[in-house]
């Protein structure tokens, strides 16, 4: 009883060793396995999760036993090697985010795979991920990726996350199905790699050098854009999304168009069909002075005339001919013609206020 009660208490120091040193061992792993169900092949009834986030983990290569699992997280963690995920040909969901990752799919790919989360991790460089047909979601938002490369052949890929990289131009996603792109914190000056993006419907390019808006331009389906913190100088750049019919919510704040006078009535005339802009709702009432004070229909144009002719006649001396008033107690005298409709009343009226100019005018 002694010497097993030894070997025990070697075995758990060996362990403790083991987790300090930062490998996975079967009884941690045992205490992230959740949500039992039927395997892929309906066979047998196994575990289908797995969730370890921030163990501190360096080594996982006993997951290369797991291959059932169809949906992993393992985030804040210290892996940098992930090619266990060769033996799991069914898994659909990976979470890898804040690790030491410098490359990613670096593994035989699992043909179902939909989404990947890669942010917060130290990968300078994209992969070819021709093998990944059903990628639907790739998320590489914190690391140190200059150039968009290796997507030509995602036909399913609907999000991309890029965020918070070196990229300084848009490249490589010509032709994908996207929907979600988030391209912010870069050093990205154009936006016209985007044309053949015709699926697209959100749109983050804040926080980068973008000076025109021209690229933009129909994407029919586009409904969210956000350019905070860009340099955009010119209203005219406008132009080039007015025309989008689906176009609900854009974001122009700290950029230098905004010290234009004017400009908030300007980019609401603009952009009629949006209903917040620059973080604040658009109501009724400021698309309607919008309107008047850009393009105002004609009775308002006829109104603020009318408007003008009060002001300027109250400012003119005001004189009532003697002719017209014979004395203070007397009424005007008028002169009224009555006569059957296109009888030449009117030409008539004109003829003698013509000619007798000094005694009647139009009433």
């Amino acid at each position: 009883e002694d010497e097993q009660e030894e070997d025990g208490e070697e075995e758990e120091s060996e362990r403790s060793k083991e987790q300090l040193k930062g490998v996975l061992d079967e009884d941690t792993a045992a205490e992230g396995l959740h949500t039992l169900g039927y395997s892929a092949l309906g066979t047998e009834y196994v575990y289908l999760q797995l969730s370890l986030p921030g163990r501190e983990l360096s080594d996982i290569s006993i997951l290369s036993g797991y291959i059932h699992l169809q949906k992993m997280e393992l985030s804040s963690n210290k892996i940098n090697d992930l090619s266990c995920i060769s033996h799991m040909p069914y898994l659909i969901e990976l979470n890898a985010s804040k690790n030491e990752l410098t490359t990613y799919f670096s593994f035989k790919a699992p043909k179902k795979l939909k989404e990947v989360d890669f942010s917060y991790n130290h990968i300078p460089k994209m992969s070819d991920l021709s093998a990944y047909h059903s990628l639907t979601k790739l998320l590489l938002d914190y690391n140190e990726i200059e150039e968009i490369q290796g997507l030509e052949k995602c036909p399913s890929l609907t999000q991309l996350g890029l965020s918070h990289n070196r990229l300084t131009a848009i490249r490589g996603l010509e032709n994908l199905p996207i929907k979600i792109l988030n391209l912010s914190f870069n050093q990205i000056e154009k936006v016209n790699g985007l044309k053949s993006l015709k699926s697209l419907q959100w749109l983050d390019v804040s926080n980068n050098k973008i000076n025109s808006l021209e690229g933009l331009e129909e994407h029919d389906l586009l409904q969210v854009i956000n350019l905070e913190n860009n340099q955009v100088a010119e209203l005219r750049e406008i132009k080039w999304i007015e025309d989008l019919p689906l176009l609900r919510v854009v974001n122009l704040l700290k950029n230098p168009l905004q010290e234009q006078e004017g400009y908030w009535l300007s980019a609401i005339f603009m952009l009629l069909q949006v209903t917040e802009l620059d973080l604040k709702k658009v109501s009724v009432e400021e698309k309607v002075a919008a309107v008047n004070k850009e393009e105002p229909p004609p009775e308002v144009v006829a109104a603020e005339d009318h408007r003008n002719h009060i002001l300027y006649n109250s400012e003119q001396p005001q004189r009532v001919l003697d002719s017209t008033l014979p004395g203070a107690g007397e009424c005007y005298p008028m002169l009224v013609l009555l006569g059957p409709l296109a009888g030449g009343r009117r030409q008539i009226s004109l003829k003698i206020c013509k000619e007798f100019k000094n005694f009647f005018r139009f009433g």
